[in-house]
């Protein structure tokens, strides 16, 4: 006999839902309102030459971003950001993958780790710049290079702790080793993993701006540095909010994408929670 289950949601269910989304909501934007507010507030009493009002930054931004700078100076940046970042999250977790799973090679690169992780990424963008150019490819080097740590050694540690008892269990299943480890070792890591991309990506972000400071004549983070030194500083603080929205943006997307990834983790979360 098969049973079929299903899920009935009811109007009291639905307004529930919609009663919590909507304090969520109030609860993401009210404090940002609040802020905005006290500060065109302050700026109307008190104007300074170095914090404009929330309305001139806004129409800095539209002046400034909303036309050919969005294709010339935007743009680019999100594609070197993008293109980091994937590339930073594939090598981490590959080359994590490898060194979690070898355990000479693990405690042989170990000291060579935390020796080049303690570099800061920016310390080496005039060494970069000798060896590639000042060009694309350097930005691009230097956001992997320091995007990458937290990935590579969050994917390490999550192989390395993955439980014995589930890996004598896939040994005795006869499970091959591409099998194990992509439904076993991967997944046990995968929590680490996140945990790793999402440090990843704020210090890409991070590092998009500041190699674009140096040996570059474009970019979001060469335009800020120009319109400081040039003391336009409604059109520098409508840099910095943009990339404040394009941080946004990378935590709306990873977000996203980890519910998917990590669903089952969730789900056995809150099993535990309930």
């Amino acid at each position: 006999m098969t049973l079929y289950t299903s899920t009935v949601v009811t109007p009291r269910s639905r307004s529930r839902a919609w009663a919590k989304f909507g304090e969520s909501t109030a609860y993401a934007l009210g404090l940002p309102f609040l802020l905005l507010v006290i500060w065109g507030v302050w700026a109307s009493i008190s104007p300074e030459p170095f914090f404009p009002s929330p309305l001139v930054i806004f129409q800095a931004f539209v002046d400034t971003w909303v036309g050919p700078a969005f294709f010339t100076d935007v743009l680019p940046s999100l594609g070197r950001l993008a293109i980091g970042i994937v590339l930073a999250v594939a090598l981490g977790i590959v080359a994590g993958t490898v060194i979690g799973l070898v355990r000479w090679l693990r405690e042989l690169l170990e000291p060579i780790f935390e020796f080049f992780r303690a570099v800061p990424p920016p310390v080496l963008i005039p060494i970069v710049a000798v060896l590639v150019g000042a060009n694309d490819t350097m930005k691009l080097v230097v956001i992997v290079t320091g995007a990458v740590w937290p990935v590579l050694l969050n994917t390490i540690e999550g192989v390395r702790a993955t439980d014995s008892v589930m890996t004598e269990t896939a040994r005795s299943f006869a499970l091959t080793s591409g099998e194990r480890l992509r439904y076993l070792v991967l997944p046990a890591a995968s929590p680490r993993i996140m945990a790793g991309v999402r440090q990843c990506l704020s210090i890409a972000l991070i590092l998009m701006v500041i190699s674009e400071m140096f040996f570059s004549s474009s970019g979001l983070g060469y335009q800020i540095v120009y319109f400081q030194r040039n003391y336009l500083i409604a059109e520098m603080w409508s840099g910095i909010v943009l990339l404040g929205l394009i941080g946004i943006l990378l935590a709306a997307i990873f977000g996203i994408v980890e519910r998917r990834v990590l669903r089952w983790y969730h789900g056995i979360k809150e099993v535990e929670r309930g």
